[in-house]
């Protein structure tokens, strides 16, 4: 990845879980708290706290403003944030890797999460 969120910005970001099909990360900051420059492929951001945000990339901002418990899709980008609320941010972001073929016997695969 160009600019990798969790070494731009390594106090807001953690990896959660990693696999070769998906990265799942996990973000949080304070109001106020702008991070520098960085990338994500596509993703699906899952909001855990309700947060206002200006999202900013090429010399144009946008502000975006989510409540909890909503899922959105994020298309690849490269960006920077501020959190321009009154409220922490938390949110996990499950990043899309390169997609793995169907498995040759979908009845030999198990049910259920798998361990890691």
């Amino acid at each position: 990845m160009a600019l990798d969120p969790v070494e731009t910005n390594p106090g807001n970001y953690r990896i959660a879980f990693e696999n070769e099909r998906v990265r799942v990360l996990e973000y949080m900051d304070k109001p106020g708290h702008a991070t520098s420059e960085h990338s994500h492929p596509d993703s699906v951001m899952i909001t855990l706290s309700s947060f206002r945000r200006r999202i900013s990339s090429n010399g144009k901002s946008v502000d975006v403003e989510l409540p909890a418990g909503v899922a959105r899709w994020l298309p690849a980008q490269h960006h920077s944030g501020e959190n321009t609320g009154d409220t922490d941010t938390r949110t996990f972001f499950i990043e899309l890797k390169e997609p793995a073929g169907v498995p040759a016997d979908e009845a030999d695969q198990p049910l259920g999460p798998a361990g890691s």
